[in-house]
């Protein structure tokens, strides 16, 4: 049986510096991918989390739920609470411009989360290893100071971006060739470090 990674990052791991191209705090985060369930603009019943880049090593991120995201009547869905955990952390690679895939997410439900509700998260890196991006979020109802619903952790592997379009359907890469804005991290700058 194989060890379970850890969400907490080991003794010894620092905090990354800022990469010098990563946006400015308070710059908008844009849409990896704009059909992206998480974060796509153009995605119709998606999350459409928005994220701000923060101070330090942190994002600030929201959504609200909407009819779509219901589980129980009149609630988010635990799944997609899960999901915008994941997409708010994965924003962070952002600060450190270095594309990642998640290798381990933990959620703590500690509120429901009705519908109408807009969950405000708050997203940090919390260590970094080689390859291993530790981070944590914790997520307020209705306003950044509102009470906690909602606490995450997750672990991240930096990938080759190469390892995104490899998997993409032949469909999706003719389509990013007449439109390269559908894949804002498709960028000649972007630095790839695995």
């Amino acid at each position: 049986m194989s060890r379970v990674p850890s969400t907490t990052p080991p003794e010894g791991a620092l905090i990354p510096k800022r990469h010098p191209l990563a946006p400015a705090t308070g710059t908008k985060v844009p849409s990896h991918y704009g059909h992206c369930f998480g974060c796509g603009e153009l995605h119709p019943t998606g999350l459409h989390l928005v994220a701000h880049i923060g101070e330090g090593a942190t994002i600030k991120s929201e959504f609200t739920v909407t009819e779509n995201h219901q589980g129980a009547p009149g609630l988010a869905h635990g799944g997609l609470l899960s999901l915008a955990f994941d997409e708010a952390m994965g924003k962070l690679m952002w600060l450190i411009r270095t594309p990642s895939v998640t290798a381990r997410l933990e959620t703590n439900f500690i509120k429901p989360v009705p519908l109408g509700t807009t969950l405000h998260i708050t997203s940090e890196i919390t260590g970094q290893v080689n390859r291993k991006v530790y981070t944590a979020a914790v997520g307020r109802l209705n306003s950044p100071e509102g009470e906690i619903a909602v606490r995450a952790s997750a672990l991240f592997v930096i990938v080759p971006m190469s390892h995104f379009l490899t998997q993409a359907p032949e469909g999706f890469i003719k389509e990013l060739a007449k439109h390269p804005e559908l894949l804002a991290f498709e960028d000649p700058e972007f630095e790839i470090n695995p």
